[in-house]
């Protein structure tokens, strides 16, 4: 991660710190053969020293008695493929990516048993559709193009018959991301989704992958050693994975990303934090809910929200204590708001040493705890 620097910024704000180069042969483009069996990084961010051990060994590293928070949100098969209507046939392919969560859809019925609702996504084409452009799915799904913004991104109009969310369950693709260079399988339907994630909290277009790597043996384990569990939900969205354009990083401005603390993990939080007890986030999605709502509220309590927070170094933490997390990609928000909670040498060299090590990278790859 030593790059030269451009236009004097600081290097803690300066977008070049946080990039570094990583053979392609890294990113981890199928998950392990079996959940839990992945690599394990562990960073004390007070002494800078760095552990190798594998996933199955968390109860080793987890201060004792600590409160693990999770992302129970499902991914949803949110990736579709229509075509242009034309006068009178069907013309080219359209790939829609849906964004906007199921809560806050607001579905009215129309006409002939048509149901319609007001979306955002993702619209790619070769020549992209312009606002008044029909995409047919299926004879009952279309949408309009109301409007259309930077970077694909679109205001739209879905246009269907019976349920929304089975219309992309029978015909949606699993949105993996983009540097996994191949199609989606049925293999990404069970593995890009985490053991505890929840089927009314389908939405997400991105799997909350920290958590990828426990399973149901190593959850009953550390719940028998006295760890407890808890749950939010983030549907992860285009916030997470939009790339930063700006040179100094503070100018970044993330996108919202809609959330729920229920009142059962609100008052473990409350417990927790009252007794002394570690709060331990799975996941930078955990992260950004609960720092998100206490950078809101001064607290945390049961609450459905928007959250657009960003962290990046100089950010005190007020909720979460330790962080289980995978390896990010290069100049990306979620490396430096790692780089911002375990600090930036720490980060620089553990992920140096990671790549040394061949650890895999990214969604389907390798994790660290922070301690």
């Amino acid at each position: 991660m030593d790059l030269p620097k451009k236009d004097n910024l600081p290097d803690l704000f300066n977008l070049d710190t946080y990039d570094f180069s990583l053979p392609s042969e890294l990113i981890a483009s199928l998950p392990p053969k079996n959940r839990g069996t992945s690599r394990l990084l562990v960073l004390d961010k007070k002494s800078g020293d760095i552990t190798l051990a594998s996933f199955k060994e968390l109860a080793r590293f987890l201060p004792p008695k600590s409160l693990l928070v999770a992302n129970n949100t499902k991914v949803l098969p949110a990736r579709i493929w229509g075509r242009k209507k034309q006068q009178n046939h069907l013309g080219g392919k359209v790939e829609f990516l849906l964004l906007t969560p199921f809560p806050l859809l607001k579905i009215q019925d129309t006409r002939e048993n048509f149901k319609e609702c007001i979306a955002e996504g993702l619209l790619r084409a070769s020549k992209r559709p312009k606002p008044g452009q029909e995409v047919v799915f299926a004879p009952d799904f279309s949408l309009e193009v109301l409007e259309t913004g930077d970077f694909g991104r679109a205001k739209v109009k879905l246009i269907f018959q019976g349920d929304l969310k089975e219309k992309f369950l029978q015909l949606g693709h699993i949105p993996l991301p983009p540097y996994i260079k191949r199609a989606d399988t049925d293999l990404d339907r069970e593995r890009y989704q985490t053991i505890y994630a929840a089927e009314e909290k389908i939405g997400a277009v991105a799997a909350p992958t920290a958590g990828l790597h426990f399973s149901p043996e190593l959850q009953a384990e550390l719940t028998h050693l006295g760890f407890d569990f808890a749950y939010i939900t983030l549907y992860v969205g285009y916030g997470t994975f939009s790339p930063i354009r700006t040179q100094d990083i503070r100018q970044h401005q993330m996108h919202g990303e809609y959330f729920e603390i229920p009142e059962q993990t609100a008052r473990k939080i409350q417990e927790a934090k009252k007794n002394q007890r570690p709060v331990i986030a799975i996941g930078t999605t955990t992260v950004r809910t609960l720092e998100g709502a206490y950078q809101k509220h001064q607290k945390i309590r049961a609450l459905k929200d928007v959250t657009d927070i960003y962290i990046f170094p100089g950010y005190e933490f007020k909720v979460v204590d330790h962080l289980i997390t995978n390896f990010h990609l290069p100049k990306s928000s979620l490396i430096i708001m790692v780089s911002a909670f375990a600090g930036l040498e720490n980060i620089k060299r553990a992920y140096k040493l990671a790549i040394e090590e061949k650890f895999r990278f990214f969604s389907y790859g390798d994790a660290m705890l922070i301690i």
